[in-house]
């Protein structure tokens, strides 16, 4: 056994324990004795420990008291109790000291080698369990990518390699990192062929049974069927969430809801602009840009003052489909974390309207924050840290205490969305345009835009992608995989400046396939 690992056996009557000692042995591990605390606390101080099994019961310094003395030397210790004794309020004891585990005496050799199984080697055991399954899982979605994929398929990949660059987070050791990396852009590559393909198929076909959920079916499909069953729904949208990043949000909140998940296709480009007013708009950007002109009159996407008409959006498409709500929609959006701390601390009240509609611009925030700021990107050098970050921010979020204060209240309905994903950009193309062209990375637009057809999406005709015309003859160009469009001025400056950024606007799983996530309260 390599790296043998050293376990410290602490009981009075050792002596006794010998049988289990010496099989230990026989299975590799390197043991210690001691027969008393104090002896115990020197050897662990002197040595290594991988692991003590602690006698509950010894004369002078009893077990407990020499497991505080052992947690205060190495916390991360772990240590198995050893009693005879069953009584309840003993365990609540010891578990509250942190102890790994327990056994009631007599012990056996293969109850002991159990626990030593459990502790010392279950990382190293699931991770051979991961890897096999990893490569297996390998094999079978590169196999898929030579057929012919539906819609339905490609949710399903994205899924899969979503969920294994989550488990893979947990086995770092395993070295996989790199393999995923390359095929989850071989997928993308296949996607962006798939979307180049079917998106305007898509965009032109009335029934949504054959075709994915787009962006402006999300209110139709998920929050208007709510809205007679509920007292109160709560339709939160999360600026630029990626699946990776919900998984992060969605393990604290097991505790409180009962979580199911649907999937939607974001229309292109995959930016705020386009995508979250047609949410709540109910329609296509060419569609928005007839029937509300002054939104697009500028020649700049942004983000802000492009979305400054979500509530207007919103209640006009409850119109059209002729739904009475009970009061008047309350939207609200959070762009700065006071605002945020005030809307936890009044969520409650929130109950009393019918319909609450809610943009959370943090995540959104972290992915800009990163590209702009040199110690964000090295916290969060990869999708692994980014959703680390990610994690963070949500277990200390308004977000999170509004969502649990809202769990113990019933007969209220929560849905969880998003506009639009982001994609870590690695490789950079040359974009041409004139001066009037748009400053995006991930798409751009303009009077005479190009860029390489093997990287970006050429759209001559607006129309046939349901795109605002901008009051004149423009084209867009609309980035695939990780790539991000850089102008030949200064070429190679903003070429390493927006190098491994986090972006949207293009065509990729991050982007374009999303969650819509239904909780319902446990209470």
């Amino acid at each position: 056994m390599e790296n043998k690992a050293k376990i410290l056996w602490v009981d009075d009557e050792i002596d006794l324990l010998k049988s289990n000692i010496m099989f230990l042995e026989q299975k590799g591990y390197t043991m210690f004795e001691a027969t008393n605390g104090d002896d115990a606390v020197q050897i662990i101080k002197d040595n290594d420990i991988d692991l003590v099994f602690m006698d509950e019961m010894m004369p002078g310094k009893g077990g407990l008291e020499t497991l505080i003395e052992v947690k205060e030397i190495k916390p991360s210790l772990p240590v198995v109790m050893v009693t005879k004794n069953e009584t309840e309020s003993l365990m609540e004891d010891a578990i509250g000291k942190k102890i790994s585990d327990y056994l009631l005496k007599p012990v056996n050799p293969r109850q002991v080698l159990l626990v030593c199984k459990k502790i010392l080697d279950s990382k190293r055991l699931k991770g051979d369990q991961v890897s096999r399954d990893y490569i297996t899982e390998f094999n079978q979605i590169s196999m898929s990518l030579m057929e012919e994929l539906s819609w339905e398929d490609w949710i399903n990949i994205h899924i899969k390699m979503t969920n294994w660059e989550v488990e893979l987070d947990e086995h770092p050791e395993l070295g996989l990192k790199q393999m995923v990396h390359d095929q989850r852009r071989e997928c993308n590559v296949e996607f962006s062929k798939f979307v180049e393909k079917n998106y305007r198929q898509w965009l032109n076909t009335q029934s949504i049974q054959e075709n994915p959920v787009l962006s402006n079916h999300i209110v139709d499909k998920f929050v208007i069927p709510e809205i007679d069953k509920n007292e109160s729904v709560f339709f939160f949208v999360v600026d630029c969430m990626r699946l990776d990043q919900w998984l992060m949000m969605e393990k604290y909140l097991n505790e409180y809801f009962r979580i199911s998940k649907s999937y939607y296709y974001s229309l292109l480009p995959t930016a705020t602009p386009y995508c979250r007013n047609a949410i709540f708009a109910g329609l296509f950007p060419s569609d928005i840009e007839k029937h509300y002109p002054n939104l697009w009159k500028s020649n700049d996407d942004d983000e802000n003052s492009k979305n400054n008409f979500e509530r207007e959006f919103l209640q006009k498409l409850l119109d059209r489909r002729r739904i009475n709500l009970r009061n008047e929609v309350k939207y609200t959006k959070i762009m700065d974390s006071d605002f945020s701390r005030g809307i936890e601390n009044k969520i409650l009240s929130f109950t009393n309207n019918h319909l609450n509609a809610v943009v959370i611009n943090f995540v959104d925030m972290i992915a800009h924050s990163r590209s702009d700021n040199a110690i964000l990107r090295e916290i969060a050098p990869d999708e692994s840290a980014y959703r680390s970050l990610t994690e963070s921010w949500f277990e200390h979020s308004s977000f999170f205490g509004m969502l649990r204060q809202l769990a113990g209240k019933p007969n209220i309905k929560i849905i969880i969305t998003t506009d639009h994903g982001s994609i870590r950009c690695l490789h950079g193309v040359k974009a041409m345009g004139d001066r009037e062209s748009s400053t995006n990375l991930r798409y751009k637009y303009g009077r005479n835009i190009k860029a390489d057809a093997r990287n970006a999406i050429f759209i001559k005709n607006p129309t046939d992608y349901k795109l605002p015309l901008r009051n004149g003859i423009v084209n867009y160009i609309i980035a695939k995989e990780d790539f991000y469009f850089v102008y030949p001025t200064d070429y190679h400056r903003y070429l390493n400046q927006y190098n491994d950024t986090f972006q949207h606007g293009g065509i990729s799983m991050e982007e374009m396939i999303l969650p819509v996530i239904t909780l319902d309260s446990k209470g």
